[in-house]
């Protein structure tokens, strides 16, 4: 302590003589700046105040060398300086001021109560100052202190109270319901969820009016309006209310309960209210087509005050419909204001509102709805445009259509349709009609054969009638096409048109058609045209009328074949030609005679006849190969047999069965037509 330098050692050679000669170095820890020596003497001094506390020794090393040639008198020698402790610090509390919570009416612990159950809502906080010494706490001794803030926490010890045992709450009768009308709240000391509680209705005239909820953040109770309120019929409700605690704890029941009942009275305040409906909506009915000012209905409202003012009434114009109606101003009386039609609008919304004399201002509405009946003013019609077709090859009594109706009326004045055939002419010989009592009727055929030739379109009247009051009917007139069909009764075609429409021609395909049929008609006029220009002779003879063509169906090789066919394998052996001619080229050869007598050729047999022909092409040369037509105008005697020909048969027919003609495929569809399933026509 203090400015000079402390002695702390001295160091000694036995080689020192006192005369200077021997020089003392210290080195180690803190020497030359916490320790110095004096190199003559050897003494060692502190310079600075050492503290245990950061360094308790030093090791240091000590030399004696000679000052004149500074060589070692002795080994290097080491020792040690240690610190001597002092009480130079006092008792220090590291983590102070100390926080402490203990909760209230809390028995003894380390750190006691002084005083028994303790109240947190009395005192929260509190201070204590901690001091320690060392020594034992004697003379010279050093302390330190600290600070120890405690803290009490809430137990539930306390129950909820309310602060008046009787409330009053004024609530006008126009409230809405589900609106809170009110608060009420029961005070409680405890905090937190100590504090929580939960507010019930448990007695009184207006539990079934009111309800009462619980606020979280207020704890306090809301008051809603379950009904409406209703000056006139009750003016005050008594309510019974009790708040009570949610978290209990049973260590302090003995406390008392923990809740508390308050009444609260709650008084109805009377306000003019608009009219009241006897109903809240009204349903009116209505014929179509009455006249204007029919009444339909009246709505009825009346002053739900004890005042009991007039109402009048009137419509809101809103939409068209409200101005198909008139009301009464003073009755309620709705009338028409125009002649309706159930077909066109069979229901019409309106709204009507009422208000009272001497507060124009309250008005109130109701929707009125009214239906428009039905009367029976619209005749049955098809239910559609029927394409009726009836084939050639029917049969009598065959249906051929089933028609329907409908009527714009409803089901009370349209849902019965009967079916006729105008009674005004006379009876139809081709057709029928059945009436099916289940609203269709039957169209039916009433003989067997029909023919597009004769006639391809029948119209047909068809009276239909409802049974509404007074029953309604009307005529339709169906249109009946004639048709060829298969067997299966599909139509084939009914005319041209048909046939190309069904087809699906368009119009460019049919040009393009009647183009190749003109480009081929000129390129026949063009071949005729060269084969008259060449003045060839015509193969057919003046003489002969009728024609017979034989057709052999050979190509030939082309231009490599010089040889054609040869045709002498269907002549006569006997007349065949030893020279062939090419039958490419016409012989030079003159074509022989073929005039025969007349008189001859009734005398001869036909086969005669034929054989001598044959004979004559047979020997011909200048028959040209690529065509053997060959003409014989004679048709013989009559067969003694008689006509086998269908021409000239008796008019009865044959029991012979013909259906297998529809088998023979297309090409036989009209002799199948002409001679299948015949039977005797009945006739009406």
């Amino acid at each position: 302590m203090g400015p000079d330098p402390q002695y702390v050692g001295k160091l000694h050679s036995n080689s020192d003589k006192g005369d200077g000669s021997v020089k003392y170095i210290l080195t180690g820890e803190g020497a030359g700046t916490i320790f110095i020596i004096d190199d003559t003497t050897g003494d060692i001094h502190s310079t600075k105040s050492l503290d245990r506390e950061q360094k308790t020794h030093y090791v240091l090393h000590a030399q004696a060398i000679d000052r004149r040639t500074n060589k070692p008198l002795e080994p290097e020698s080491e020792f040690i300086i240690k610190v001597q402790d002092i009480n130079d610090n006092a008792p220090k509390f590291t983590d102070g001021p100390y926080i402490v919570t203990v909760p209230e009416m809390s028995e003894m612990g380390v750190i006691r109560t002084a005083l028994h159950n303790m109240d947190r809502e009395a005192r929260e906080h509190y201070s204590v100052v901690i001091q320690a010494k060392d020594m034992a706490g004697q003379v010279g001794g050093l302390s330190g202190s600290t600070t120890v803030n405690i803290t009490l926490t809430d137990v539930n010890d306390n129950p909820p109270r309310f602060p008046q045992k009787h409330y009053q709450l004024y609530v006008p009768e126009s409230a809405q319901v589900g609106s809170a009308v009110g608060k009420i709240k029961a005070n409680d000391a405890d905090t937190g969820s100590n504090a929580d509680m939960k507010y019930t209705i448990i007695n009184g005239d207006g539990a079934g009016v009111f309800s009462i909820s619980t606020d979280k953040e207020t704890r306090e109770g809301i008051l809603s309006l379950k009904k409406p309120l209703n000056y006139e019929k009750k003016k005050s409700y008594t309510l019974n209310i009790e708040g009570a605690n949610t978290h209990l704890d049973f260590r302090f029941s003995h406390l008392g309960p923990f809740k508390d009942v308050t009444m609260l009275k709650v008084i109805v305040g009377d306000v003019d209210e608009p009219p009241l409906f006897t109903m809240p909506s009204y349903v009116m009915e209505v014929y179509e087509n009455a006249k204007i000012g029919t009444p339909v209905g009246t709505v009825t409202a009346h002053d739900p005050d004890a005042a009991n003012s007039l109402v009048r009434y009137f419509i809101d114009h809103n939409t068209e419909e409200d101005r198909y109606f008139t009301i009464d101003a003073s009755t309620g009386t709705i009338k028409t204001a125009k002649i309706f039609d159930r077909e066109e609008t069979p229901w019409y919304n309106i709204t009507v509102a009422a208000s009272e004399i001497d507060n124009p201002g309250l008005v109130s509405h109701v929707p009125v709805g009214v239906r428009i009946l039905d009367v029976n003013d619209n005749p049955p019609e098809l239910a559609r445009d029927y394409d009726v077709v009836v084939c050639e090859n029917t049969k009598p009594g065959q249906v051929i259509q089933t028609i329907s109706a409908t009527d714009k009326d409803n089901s009370a004045n349209g849902a019965r349709f009967h079916f006729s055939l105008d009674e005004g002419l006379s009876l139809n010989p081709n057709f029928t009609l059945r009436n099916n009592e289940d609203n269709t009727a039957s169209i039916l055929t009433r003989r067997r054969r029909y023919s597009r030739t004769t006639q391809d379109i029948y119209y047909l009247p068809v009276l239909i009638s409802d049974g509404g009051v007074p029953p309604l009917s009307s005529s339709s007139t169906l249109t009946i096409r004639v048709c060829a069909c298969e067997r299966d009764g599909r139509v084939r075609t009914c005319h041209a048109e048909a046939f190309l429409s069904s087809a699906g021609l368009s119009t460019g395909a049919l040009i393009a058609i009647l183009l190749c049929i003109v480009i081929l008609l000129a390129i026949v006029v063009l071949f005729i045209t060269l084969r008259r220009s060449k003045k060839e002779p015509l193969i057919i003879s003046e003489e002969d009328v009728r024609e017979n063509v034989v057709t052999y169906d050979d190509e030939g090789g082309g231009e490599e074949d010089t040889e054609a066919f040869d045709i002498t394998a269907l002549r006569n052996p006997s007349a065949a030609e030893e020279l062939k001619y090419r039958r490419d080229v016409r012989p030079e050869v003159k074509p022989l005679s073929r005039n025969h007598p007349s008189s001859s050729l009734d005398s001869i047999d036909v086969q005669e006849f034929l054989n001598q022909r044959l004979a004559e092409a047979d020997l011909d040369p200048s028959v040209p190969p690529y065509d053997s037509l060959q003409t014989y105008a004679y048709e013989g005697h009559r067969s003694e047999a008689g006509s086998i020909s269908s021409l000239d048969s008796a008019t009865t027919h044959s029991d012979q069965d013909y259906n297998y003609l529809g088998d023979w495929g297309p090409e036989f569809k009209k002799l199948a037509e002409l001679y299948g399933e015949i039977e005797p026509e009945r006739t009406t």
